[in-house]
């Protein structure tokens, strides 16, 4: 009689060690890129228009009177006459029907400017949304992307609410997994003796706000961070690929969302936070 206990089925090992929700996240980011690198321009504007958020128009929709300082402000940038006749045509053609598109306020995220810009985008999806998704699971790690992604528009909104710039891109999502993270992945894991060699360690509890001031790993990586989003947003300068410079308020408003809501997620699951 065989006394050995029956252990569970080992499966294939995986061409890349990523939760199946951030690879198909991936993928489907770089399949709306594909498709939209083979559209006609005329075609690719269009799903520009009516996907990505652009604040000037949620101004106008919000506040009907705010159209005059809408063109004034876009005759007001950077650049020569040509250009500046082309802002104000822009902005004529967006407050002459104003309408907010409440979608766009989620849906900015799953456009990209170009290949490098979604590759850098891609990265930090998969370095920082596998420990969520592996912790939390499919559907918190979706809503705590989206309420980032919604969170980053907002702020984005009243930071520069005259913008004409159409903002894309998942990087406020990304933000919020990326505090969401940094709450329980610098620390050392919990004690744990195995009784088994199948049995999983217990998953570390998330550090408080002072023990996270405490952690010099994490308070490091939060300087940096922090740092480089104002350092790039002040000098207007392209980060990751990007056309234009970084939306730093849209990242810094889905860091926020993901830092401050993980605690009411983590209750949820029956963790301690």
């Amino acid at each position: 009689m065989d006394a050995s206990p029956d252990l569970p089925r080992q499966g294939r090992v995986p061409v890349f060690n990523l939760p199946g929700i951030v690879t198909v996240s991936i993928a489907v980011l770089a399949g709306i890129h594909v498709v939209r690198s083979v559209l006609p321009d005329e075609t690719d504007l269009s799903v520009l228009l009516n996907l990505a958020f652009i604040p000037a128009r949620w101004t106008a929709a919000f506040d009907p009177n705010s159209a005059a300082d809408i063109i004034r402000a876009a005759g007001e940038g950077a650049g020569g006459p040509e250009m500046a006749s082309a802002r104000q045509e822009f902005a004529r053609y967006l407050v002459a029907d104003p309408s907010a598109m409440p979608w766009t306020g989620a849906t900015y995220a799953l456009l990209h400017g170009s290949w490098m810009h979604l590759i850098f985008n891609a990265v930090w999806l998969a370095v920082f949304g596998t420990p969520v998704a592996r912790r939390y699971g499919v559907l918190r790690y979706g809503l705590l992307a989206l309420a980032g992604i919604l969170a980053g528009a907002v702020v984005h909104l009243l930071v520069d609410p005259c913008s004409l710039m159409p903002l894309v891109g998942a990087s406020a999502g990304i933000s919020a997994l990326m505090a969401a993270a940094a709450r329980f992945v610098f620390q050392p894991p919990p004690p744990f003796v195995a009784g088994a060699p199948w049995q999983l360690p217990p998953r570390p509890r998330l550090q408080t706000i002072p023990e996270l001031l405490r952690n010099r790993s994490a308070v490091l990586f939060l300087a940096v961070w922090l740092v480089t989003n104002l350092l790039f947003g002040v000098l207007a300068l392209p980060l990751g690929g990007s056309e234009g410079p970084i939306a730093w308020d849209a990242h810094l408003g889905g860091f926020a969302a993901g830092f401050f809501l993980l605690p009411l997620m983590e209750r949820g699951s029956g963790g301690r936070g």
